[in-house]
């Protein structure tokens, strides 16, 4: 798989979870930052988009997104209502359409790169050990070293950003590393959760006031 469908890819693999045994679990959100002048604030309607991704994946992504915030009390709305989906995405085009829409906000999610990683663990044989109780009893088992397994996996960084649509500013931004998934949308579901919790916990979503 070439660096650029990777990066297509990632979209769908929003997930800290081991794609397969063998693969350590991967920490979600490494990395936040929030721009100290947005000790608090509320931001009632807020556009979401997916940039990257097929036409399928952008939708799910932008929905569970839309569906989180308005459990949050938040209006949410996806860009797909507002672009063609075979109409490239950026930065500039999703606040545009932010505008348009009458949102104060605007939620940005976005590739950034993939990484492999390489696991190698030793495989064994096993040979039985018997103890004092005989042998259907505490029998135990002990390697016999063979070929080492290698496991080969793609780390996928992402980043998501909250902007404040009337003042153009960056409101708060998170880095996240992820693994593939074995389900995309659970997959999706968690990522979207991350990043609502960390946007609560600061008071960025939902009855806040600008100081």
């Amino acid at each position: 798989m070439t660096i650029t469908s990777r990066c297509i890819f990632a979209l769908c693999t929003l997930v800290a979870t081991v794609a397969t045994s063998g693969c350590s679990a991967t920490k979600m959100l490494v990395n936040e930052w929030s721009n100290p002048a947005y000790t608090s604030r509320s931001f009632n309607r807020v556009l979401v988009g997916g940039m990257g991704g097929s036409p399928s994946i952008r939708r799910n992504f932008e929905d569970e997104f839309v569906a989180q915030l308005r459990a949050a009390g938040v209006d949410g709305l996806p860009s797909y209502r507002y672009s063609p989906e075979d109409e490239k995405l950026d930065e500039g085009k999703l606040k545009q359409a932010a505008q348009e829409a009458g949102a104060d906000a605007v939620i940005i999610a976005r590739s950034v790169s993939v990484e492999q990683k390489t696991e190698v663990s030793p495989s064994y044989y096993p040979s039985p050990a018997f103890g004092i109780f005989g042998r259907n009893v505490s029998a135990a088992w002990y390697g016999l070293y063979g070929v080492p397994s290698v496991y080969r996996y793609d780390v996928y960084t992402s980043e998501t950003t909250l902007y404040d649509v009337g003042k153009n500013e960056v409101v708060w931004t998170g880095t996240l590393k992820t693994t593939a998934p074995d389900n995309p949308n659970t997959a999706i579901k968690s990522y979207v959760q991350t990043v609502i919790k960390s946007l609560n916990e600061k008071n960025l979503l939902g009855g806040g006031r600008l100081r």
